[in-house]
């Protein structure tokens, strides 16, 4: 089939996510100016560069409770996140914290997670999670949006330091079948790395 993007696609739902399939989740921890901690999950986010590291997420829409999504709210006021790798032993916790729960509600405690001290940043880490990446907020990019009283926004943080945990190291690499990173396909369907395999480039 073929269809254009702007016009009915015949299909019982919308199958663009599960065209770019699976998207890593940035599982964000964010402060509000109040003191509040917020925790969410995204899966519009990548790296974007190694030298410096930068990564993105991408919000669509408004708060359930009004306003702009506490995570990007947060990392405008404050200038700071940190992205927590969701491994599959953390599906559930992770699932708890997409909630659309009032803004003062702290999702750290609503699913049971232990807040860790950031190094380099205010927001704490997920305890649980293997891997953190502690960012600053660099910029905000407007996206195009078609739907009405709605917004799409893009940030791009800078990294600033990465936690990992040691026993997902195997001689010096990360071994991600140790961890079992979580992703986002489409609909409300979910992956999972359990394989992993390696190929030479040509020439190397």
């Amino acid at each position: 089939m073929f269809y254009k993007t702007d016009e009915p696609h015949g299909l019982p739902h919308d199958p663009f996510k599960s065209c770019v399939a699976p998207r890593p989740i940035a599982w964000v921890s964010s402060i509000h100016p109040n003191g509040t901690v917020n925790l969410a999950p995204y899966s519009f986010f990548n790296a974007l560069s190694s030298d410096p590291p930068t990564v993105m997420i991408s919000f669509n829409g408004y708060h359930a409770h009004g306003g702009e999504k506490d995570t990007l709210y947060n990392i405008k006021t404050s200038g700071e996140f940190v992205v927590n790798m969701v491994p599959l032993a953390l599906k559930e916790a992770m699932n708890a914290t997409t909630a659309n729960v009032a803004h003062e509600v702290n999702e750290f405690e609503l699913a049971g997670l232990t807040s860790e001290k950031s190094a380099l940043v205010k927001p704490p880490r997920v305890l649980e999670a293997p891997i953190h990446l502690e960012c600053e907020f660099y910029q905000e990019i407007e996206l195009p949006c078609t739907l009405a009283d709605s917004i799409n926004r893009m940030i791009i943080g800078r990294v600033l330091g990465v936690h990992i945990r040691d026993e997902v190291l195997v001689d010096g690499l990360i071994d991600l079948t140790r961890i079992k990173p979580l992703a986002r396909l489409g609909y409300m369907q979910y992956t999972a790395v359990e394989e992993v395999f390696s190929m030479a480039r040509p020439g190397d």
